[in-house]
């Protein structure tokens, strides 16, 4: 099937008789006849439910239709796409263990990996996603267990080149692990260009409509944990938490790290995303089809508009000719980008702010990625945490602004930006 049928069609197929949309099964617990049914469910012997803290039928029926969309082979979906990044490095690195991540991330993925999971001993190096093939291999350990990145920046926007860092990640017998909440499998499957994991904060255009917060992971099912077993003994030797089982072997490439991170993970920090939620982002998914082209249709126009205004200072948008990511763009999302635009203002920080008091149609709002316009000062706001120095190594200078255009008639979003801008 086609993206656009993928959407409508995939991870639900009613037999005569069943309910034509994906049922909410909103229930905590799920009853057996006997005892040792249910036994097989935890000794992973038998597919089926038992709590949802774990699993959900809602949920699995979901994350098979972003697996399908993104050429995975199996998923899962989490309460957040923070609970989807910590996840997908967790389940392959524990104390003492160190990551590869590009420095331009989410200002809160960046706080996760800089701080939280450090605590947890977990290492990090930030690299330049731009930096030279010497410095990306100097960044490499004997106990590096991943590489991270995420397909387009959030909110610097800069294009993540997959194919390179995929084939330095398997050059050191480690997995790719992409971030692709922007430009969303509509317009780039990242496991297609070497990523051999993805992770979505479903929140964002996935959902495109203000109404749930989630995430999800999905495993592209090439990465072969056994010829490297020895830098992941979680997967490759037995897991005594969970009655010896080697998921590895048990489970295959397709099945092994989505199995790990549910029987351990999600059973031991319950970060799971609600039945109701995942319907609802269901309903988004229906539609990403149809809205990422206009999302993009509007964002090229705005980013048009703001790059010929007097006021402006400098725009980023990976669609506009002369951008630096423009070619790369070209080659790993064709059809476009995403609907983010970051630009400043002459006036610097303080027109900024001025700019934003001004906007009648888009909205000042922490979120971004859905059909409503709006509009952030990230360095007062998702990025406060940061130093300036920090802010800039992150692709994110004090003066940036956000500006997530949605599915409005472009003609009102361009007006209500032009009167801000006085």
């Amino acid at each position: 099937m086609e993206r656009e049928t993928k959407c409508i069609q995939a991870g639900y197929s009613p037999k005569n008789g069943d309910p034509r949309m994906i049922p909410i099964i909103q229930s905590t617990t799920f009853k057996y006849d006997t005892s040792e049914d249910m036994g097989k469910l935890f000794d992973l012997e038998a597919e089926g439910y038992f709590y949802t803290r774990l699993q959900n039928p809602t949920n699995d029926m979901v994350a098979a239709k972003l697996a399908a969309l993104e050429g995975g082979t199996a998923g899962m979906l989490t309460s957040s796409g923070q609970a989807a990044n910590f996840f997908s490095v967790f389940n392959i690195a524990t104390c003492g263990d160190h990551i590869v991540s590009a420095s331009t991330i989410y200002g809160g993925t960046y706080n996760l990996f800089n701080v939280t999971m450090r605590k947890m001993g977990i290492d990090f190096t930030f690299v330049d996603p731009d930096c030279s093939d010497e410095e990306l291999e100097k960044a490499f350990r004997p106990n590096t267990k991943a590489v991270f990145g995420e397909t387009i920046a959030n909110p610097a926007l800069v294009v993540f080149d997959i194919e390179r860092f995929a084939k330095a990640a398997h050059a050191h017998g480690v997995p790719l692990i992409v971030d692709n909440t922007f430009a969303t499998p509509i317009n780039c499957r990242p496991i297609e260009w070497g990523a051999d994991i993805v992770t979505h904060s479903t929140t964002k255009y996935l959902d495109g409509h203000d109404a749930t917060v989630g995430g999800a992971i999905i495993d592209g099912g090439k990465f072969d944990w056994m010829a490297h077993a020895d830098k992941f003994p979680g997967l490759t030797t037995p897991d005594e938490s969970y009655h010896g089982i080697t998921y590895a072997e048990k489970f295959g490439l397709g099945g092994a790290f989505i199995t790990k991170c549910t029987a351990q993970l999600m059973r031991d920090f319950g970060s799971i995303q609600a039945p109701m939620n995942a319907f609802l982002l269901n309903l988004g998914i229906e539609s990403l089809a149809v809205r990422m082209p206009r999302h993009c249709e509007n964002a090229q126009k705005v980013a048009e508009y703001l790059s010929g205004h007097e006021k402006v200072a400098w725009v980023t948008y990976p669609g506009l000719p002369g951008d630096k990511y423009y070619e790369r763009a070209k080659k790993y999302m064709p059809d476009g980008t995403c609907g983010v635009i970051s630009f400043g203002l002459k006036g610097g920080r303080a027109a900024a702010e001025a700019f934003m008091k001004r906007l009648k149609v888009a909205m000042i709002a922490t979120h971004v990625a859905d059909a409503h316009t709006c509009v952030l000062h990230p360095a007062n706001s998702t990025h406060r945490q940061l130093t300036d120095e920090e802010l800039i190594a992150g692709g994110v200078g004090p003066d940036l602004i956000r500006l997530s255009v949605g599915i409005e008639n472009v003609k009102d979003i361009i007006a209500d930006i032009e009167q801000a801008l006085g």
